[in-house]
């Protein structure tokens, strides 16, 4: 039987490229071939991939493109923080085409597995006469909202600061302020333009797979395969397929040095914070959460980025020796799979980006979800009102920029509930069921080996007809 080859190609921001790489050596390790077509600034993590055993081919072309007038020091989509960038970095995409398809065209695949920022990927496949599959690197949850906000226009004249989603499994609702803005404005927008651009894609992809399990969310996997009338398989969650526990950058803090740190606490008594690589927050923020950490009196690692530290004066004059004892401070990027997997973390403080919700279940740990934009709101509520697996710090606004306005109280508030309060136990055991449900999901017999199986006999089946033309 040919072997089933397969294309990947992710967007240039390290939370799209992350899982699409967990993804070929997936699919590598279930006999198909796997090959990324990646920019220059995205392939070290492929090599490294390459150098650890897995047999992944590797494409490079150019980012920013001939013809952009994106300007050149600005390689991926994490670096566009003001949003009258946004259509220069989407025309720039647009422009990737012509050179994919260059490449397309040596590599004859049988399947294309593209980003959802790069729906023209839908006419390249059919101009090679393939199947395309998208990838929207979120949950089932965020894209049955999305979906539903956009079918019933919910968002027309909302004169009221609550907004109840309707026809979903569960009742949940947003305050207006927490739902990007860019769907409130009454005329076009880059936002909107890329999210007809998406829809119309729809028309030529043949369907989607996804970062998920069934037992996680099987209410709203089932409303997007049943009601909307989506074709996906969740073949997730893929930090499970990945054994390497470094992904994404290089460490900003010694693994060894870190885990030393670690293993001096105890079980479950280490909160860690992180808000991932997109998430901004302004000095204020940082001032006001770091007094909230040294209120709630539990020990913590808090990542913070780089960008985010340039100025000591976030934090009051002393913070981090009255601390030094119960708190480690990571300037840069950490090896945050690593730290969720360690016995001495008992919390998570996230920003809800799908890849560290995932990677919090599969460490077992209830969250203190803190959204910023983007789908964040959208999975907070599966966190905390569907699994019951976490607390709301109770942001209220989607921030484009520098995201503020929460304030040291609720912090202390959110991490000492999550980590000493009355529902600590039971989120904690609630936590350790999915993890298990996550490992058992992808191995053989699970839901989502299942589900891969179904789309490899799938995909199998469409190329069979094509191979015969060619005879």
């Amino acid at each position: 039987m040919k072997q089933l080859h397969i294309v990947l190609i992710p967007t240039m921001a390290h939370g799209h490229m992350i899982p699409m790489l967990d993804m070929a050596k997936l699919f590598i390790s279930r006999g198909l071939k796997a090959t990324i077509i990646a920019t220059p600034s995205f392939s070290a993590p492929i090599t490294q991939a390459q150098l650890s055993g897995f047999d992944i081919g590797l494409a490079i072309t150019p980012f920013p493109p001939q013809g952009s007038s994106l300007p050149q020091n600005i390689v991926s989509f994490n670096q566009i923080t003001d949003p009258d960038c946004t259509t220069s970095i989407f025309r720039a995409m647009e422009l990737l085409q012509e050179p994919v398809e260059e490449i397309l065209q040596d590599l004859r695949p049988d399947c294309l597995v593209s980003d959802m920022f790069l729906p023209w990927t839908a006419d390249s496949a059919a101009k090679f006469r393939i199947p395309r599959l998208a990838f929207y690197c979120t949950s089932y949850v965020t894209r049955c909202l999305s979906e539903q906000i956009e079918n019933s226009k919910a968002f027309n004249n909302v004169t009221e600061e609550t907004i109840l989603v309707p026809g979903l499994p569960h009742q949940l609702e947003f305050e207006v302020s927490q739902l990007c803005p860019f769907f409130l404005e009454e005329t076009a927008n880059d936002f909107t333009e890329m999210l007809e651009k998406m829809n119309e894609s729809w028309k030529k992809t043949y369907g989607e797979v996804v970062n998920s399990f069934n037992e996680l969310e099987s209410a709203y996997a089932n409303h997007y395969k049943n009601v909307i009338g989506r074709k996906a398989w969740e073949i997730g969650p893929l930090p499970l397929c990945n054994k390497i526990q470094q992904r994404g950058k290089e460490s900003a803090i010694d693994e060894h040095e870190c885990l030393a740190w670690l293993d001096s606490k105890r079980p479950n008594t280490v909160v860690y914070v992180c808000a991932g690589d997109t998430a901004t927050f302004s000095r204020a923020q940082l001032r006001e959460t770091a007094a909230g950490l040294e209120a709630s009196g539990q020990h913590f690692i808090w990542v913070v980025r780089k960008n985010e530290d340039d100025d000591e004066d976030w934090v009051a004059l002393g913070f981090e020796e009255r601390v030094r004892n119960r708190g480690l401070i990571i300037r840069g990027w950490a090896p945050q799979v690593m730290i969720l997997s360690h016995a001495a973390v008992g919390a998570f403080v996230t920003h809800c980006g799908w890849n560290s919700i995932l990677e919090g279940v599969c460490a077992g740990v209830p969250m203190v979800t803190w959204p910023v934009l983007a789908d964040h709101f959208f999975n907070e509520k599966l966190v905390t009102e569907v699994l019951g697996t976490g607390v709301s710090v109770g942001n209220k606004r989607y921030m484009m920029r520098e995201s503020e306005g929460v304030e040291r109280d609720a912090v202390a508030r959110a991490v000492e509930e999550v980590m000493v309060g009355g529902g600590a136990a039971e989120m904690r055991r609630r936590a350790q069921n999915y993890k298990e449900m996550a490992k058992k999901a992808v191995q053989e017999a699970g839901s989502s080996y299942n589900s891969l199986n179904a789309l490899i006999e799938e995909l199998t089946n469409y190329v069979a007809p094509t191979i015969q033309d060619t005879d």
